[in-house]
Order: structure tokens, then C-alpha cells, then sequence
């Protein structure tokens, strides 16, 4: 029932405004009436009839080129205010403009499907491209640590015993790094479908930024521990989804890890001011060039600096979509070769309104 609503509904509004248009042109001949011919300002309806025939088709185009022709001939062909016609050549002119305007509108209503079809098959060819990366993606990350737990699994099984507790210690460790690196890999595949399907709506509340950082560093692994965290001590509080923006800033600060080299620190430290906060990420790795700043944040774009690791390409593209979608922006600055830093910044709250900590 809803549904049946909503469409007459929107079958009154098109007929309204195709009404709307045929009165438009109607005053423009009107005041046009008296510089030029009236018999020639009837092609002026032709503004009327082609966008409702590029918008909707036949099915309004012609009906409003019938209104179009009686309203022309009601207001301005003699005599005026009826359908009658002194001049019977006036019947031939408008009968003309009749098979005009409907085949105009019908000229119109086909290059608007080829419009919509080139549109559709554009929005295939994309979608096939994703996928094809996708699956190229998935592929090779999932076949490289599915492959070491694989490897360590069958040492364990083949050796059993033979092992000594530092070797059994390090292919657990091996086993349990490589399930992380997929449990990452599913967890950002998931976040994109949902930013993708404009899914993930966020439930905005007051956070200060010191327990965003800290609730993103206690989803990190020990080994990352190489993080140094420089705070001020009087942020002004952010209204943000904290599951989100920590799962930004956990993509940002892994990726300054993968890029930067075992023995540099990441810095992760915050500014306020001009209403906002702004939190960066800084890592001593490669840089990025100034022409591939943005296509970083592209989904599946490993960047073209070489770097110790690359992942999936897809925690940089998550974290942007997760940092806008709480009305922040994320950015990079970097000079090839001196490493890169990662902003986000994000309105600030009056500091005085209770947040969560």
C-alpha cells in the first residue's frame, strides 16, 4: 500500500510540474506576443516538451505536446479562448507541431535510454574491475598466510616431539601472527562492503582523543610496540563513533609500521585549534610522491614506494571513509624519502560537556 503511494505520488508530482513547464513557455509567448509573429513562437513549447521527454519519456513527453498544442491554440491563435480556428492553415501548423514535438520527444526518450544504458554499462565495467581486483587481492593475501599456517601446522604434526619448547614457542607464534593477518584482511573486506553500501552508520558520541588512541593501540599487536604516543594533556573532546576512529587510526598506524623500517618509532601525537583536533601518524618510511598522495586512499592501491611489507590496499581507502563519515578529514603530507604524516582532523566539542573516557 505504501508503495502504491509513493508512486502516485510521484506520478502527481511529473504531471504538476509538466503542467508547470507548459504555463512557463506559455508566459514566455506572451511576452513575446507583441516583437514577433505569434504562429512562430509555437516551436518555444519545444522547451517544454524535450526536458520532460529526456527526464520521463514518451509517456509525459507526448501528453504534454497535446497540452502544449491546445494551450497555443486556447491563448493565442484567433480566435482566442476556443479551439476553433479562423485560419484553417493554422490547423496544418499545429498539426505539424504535433508530429514534431512527439517525434523530438521520442528522438529524446532514445538518446536518454542510450544515456542510461552507457551509464549502466560504465557502472558494469567498474563494478567487473573491483571485483577482478578483489579477487586478485584475496587471492594473494590469503594464500601467503594460510600457506605459513600450513607449513607450521605440518612441523608441528611431522616433528611432535622432537621439538624443543623455543621452536614449539615459535611456529604457536607464527601460526597465531598469520591468523591475525587474516582476521585483518576479513574485518577490512567487511568495513568496505558496509562504507561501499553505506552501511555503517556511526553512533556519534563524546570521546576524549588520549582513550581513542589508547582504545586503538590495545587492538594492536605486541610486536607493534615500537609506538610512541605524544598527547596534550587538554584536548578539547571530539563527537565520533569510537569503534570507527580507532579503527582508523589502528589502519593508519599500521600502515607507518609496515613502511617504516624494524629499528624507527611511529609517532602518534595531537594538536587543537581553529575548532578542531587534529591527530597525526608519523613514520620514518619512503614517502609517497606528491602525484600519488590521493590514489593512496583508493581501495587496493599499495602505493608505488616499495616498503618492507604491503597488505591488502584496502586500510588506507577504510580509514578515510571512516574518518568522513564522522565528519572529519584525513589527508597525507610527505616528501619522498623523508617519511609520511597521516592527519585527521576532527571538529572539537566544547571541552566543558562530559565525555566518555
Amino acid at each position: 500500500m505504501c508503495g502504491r503511494r509513493s508512486l502516485l505520488r510521484e506520478r502527481i508530482a511529473r504531471a504538476l510540474v509538466s503542467l508547470g513547464a507548459v504555463a512557463l513557455v506559455s508566459a514566455a509567448v506572451y511576452l513575446l506576443e507583441p516583437f514577433a509573429p505569434v504562429l512562430s513562437l509555437g516551436v518555444l513549447y519545444m522547451f517544454a516538451v524535450l526536458p520532460i521527454a529526456a527526464l520521463w519519456g514518451l509517456s509525459y513527453a507526448v501528453p504534454v505536446s497535446i497540452v502544449s498544442m491546445l494551450a497555443f491554440n486556447w491563448l493565442f491563435l484567433p480566435p482566442q479562448h476556443t479551439f476553433r480556428l479562423a485560419d484553417p492553415e493554422n490547423w496544418v501548423a499545429l498539426a505539424v507541431y504535433l508530429v514534431t514535438a512527439v517525434s523530438v520527444s521520442g528522438l529524446a526518450t532514445r538518446a536518454r535510454r542510450r544515456a542510461v544504458e552507457a551509464v549502466e554499462a560504465d557502472a558494469l565495467r567498474r563494478s567487473d574491475a573491483a571485483k577482478t581486483a578483489v579477487l586478485r587481492s584475496v587471492s594473494h593475501d590469503l594464500r601467503s598466510p594460510i600457506t605459513s599456517i600450513m607449513t607450521a601446522t605440518d612441523v608441528l604434526e611431522d616433528a611432535g616431539d622432537e621439538l624443543d619448547p623455543l621452536e614449539r614457542a615459535e611456529l604457536l607464534a607464527s601460526i597465531g601472527s598469520q591468523v591475525h593477518r587474516l582476521e585483518r584482511l576479513v574485518a577490512n573486506l567487511l568495513d568496505l562492503s558496509r562504507l561501499e553500501a553505506r552501511a555503517a552508520s556511526p553512533v556519534l558520541e563524546l570521546w576524549t582523543i588520549d582513550s581513542l588512541v589508547a582504545g586503538a593501540l590495545e587492538t594492536m599487536r605486541p610486536e607493534d610496540a615500537r609506538v610512541r604516543v605524544e598527547l596534550p594533556e587538554d584536548s578539547p573532546p571530539v563527537r565520533v563513533d569510537a569503534t570507527q576512529l580507532e579503527q582508523a587510526l589502528v589502519n593508519l598506524i599500521d600502515n607507518a609500521l609496515k613502511y617504516s623500517s624494524p629499528t624507527d618509532q611511529v609517532v602518534v601525537c595531537a594538536e587543537h585549534g581553529a575548532g578542531e583536533v587534529v591527530i597525526r601518524v608519523v613514520d620514518r618510511g619512503p614517502g609517497i610522491p606528491p602525484s600519488e598522495r590521493e590514489a593512496v586512499f583508493e581501495p587496493f592501491s599499495r602505493g608505488g614506494s616499495e616498503g618492507p611489507s604491503r597488505g591488502s590496499g584496502l586500510g588506507l581507502a577504510i580509514a578515510r571513509g571512516f574518518v568522513e563519515l564522522n565528519g572529519g578529514r584525513l589527508w597525507v603530507d610527505s616528501e619522498p624519502g623523508r617519511g609520511c604524516v597521516f592527519a585527521i582532523a576532527l571538529p572539537a566539542m566544547p571541552s566543558a560537556v562530559e565525555t566518555r573516557a
